[in-house]
């Protein structure tokens, strides 16, 4: 849904001086710019993200393997979900959407990093952040199953793929592609409304569940112990997105990065969850934990998230 992957400038840094967090100056110009407290010196003519992340590129292909076998046969593998009829429907829902969306655009916004382009960083780092979301919620949101192993590969593999390839300086770098032109303070805002929004979602349910007589009750036809929605995003995402907001305001090579990668992941993830909420309800009609009626507020807000997505992407130096 989002792969768009430009064929930008090769990250290709020349020279020995030192370079810092940049604040939106193109590659070949050096600066005395704010930092986020380190210097970075500058690589030699390799491109960076080959020089400094080729690992990167080793786990994530392996990921792609493995996530294609995985969600694969958690789609077609009938009797292999043994959950509620609309957890075990929206975990299909998952699993096609991985397939059909994620691992493309992983692919091809890898292909487009070896070349060089920054949006393609951008991409890979989205992609690689709904795979960490939903490994969690299968392995976390579903009955233990004969993938179990392969659920476990996808989390391990993400994860280490996330750390491999922001290693080296790697944000910094990518920093010095920002063009001044970045709106920084309407992206940071958009990402601190949804970071809001979600979180007061969440604790209008919680809240009360957690002072009632059966706390439990919000877990009702889900058949699981704990939702890991809930522990996912109170605990990482959405601190995490207020953190880069504040990053992003202040021109720091992290906001950027991070920022980047969660306006890519939140509209295919946004995509997937819409996909997931059609699958369930059609399992399980009567349901409470899934609503066909969401699939299309759902839906509009990916499509709504294209635009600050877009305007990040753009103001990438091409």
């Amino acid at each position: 849904m989002a792969a768009v992957v430009a064929g930008g400038t090769p990250l290709t840094c020349r020279g020995e001086e030192m370079t810092t967090v940049g604040t939106g100056h193109r590659p070949g110009r050096t600066s005395d710019v704010r930092t986020a407290g380190l210097t970075q010196p500058r690589a030699g003519n390799s491109p960076p993200l080959l020089h400094l992340a080729g690992a990167a590129y080793w786990l994530s292909g392996c990921l792609l393997l493995v996530t294609c076998v995985a969600a694969g046969l958690t789609f077609f593998w009938d009797g292999l979900l043994t959950g509620p009829a609309a957890m075990n429907g929206s975990a299909r829902g998952t699993a096609l959407m991985l397939l059909l969306m994620t691992v493309p655009v992983m692919g091809i916004a890898m292909a487009g990093t070896a070349r060089g382009s920054a949006q393609g960083l951008v991409l890979w780092l989205g992609a690689l952040g709904v795979v960490v979301y939903n490994a969690q919620m299968l392995l976390y949101g579903t009955p233990f199953n004969q993938l179990f192993l392969l659920y476990v590969a996808m989390l391990a593999l993400s994860l280490w793929s996330i750390g491999t390839l922001l290693v080296g300086g790697t944000a910094v770098r990518m920093s010095t592609y920002v063009d001044d032109a970045m709106p920084v303070r309407f992206l940071a805002g958009y990402v601190w409304v949804i970071a809001a929004m979600n979180a007061m979602l969440w604790l209008r349910t919680i809240l009360p569940a957690v002072v009632s007589d059966r706390p439990a009750s919000v877990l009702d036809g889900t058949g699981i112990a704990t939702n890991p929605v809930f522990v996912q995003d109170l605990a990482l995402w959405l601190p995490l997105a207020a953190v880069a907001g504040v990053w992003l305001v202040r021109r720091a090579a992290w906001g950027y990065t991070v920022v980047g990668g969660l306006l890519a992941m939140w509209v295919m993830e946004g995509a997937t969850i819409a996909v997931d909420q059609w699958f369930g309800s059609q399992a399980d009609p009567s349901s409470s934990v899934v609503a066909a009626s969401m699939v299309l507020p759902l839906g509009a807000l990916a499509v709504v998230g294209l635009v600050p997505l877009f305007l990040f992407l753009r103001n990438l130096s091409r």
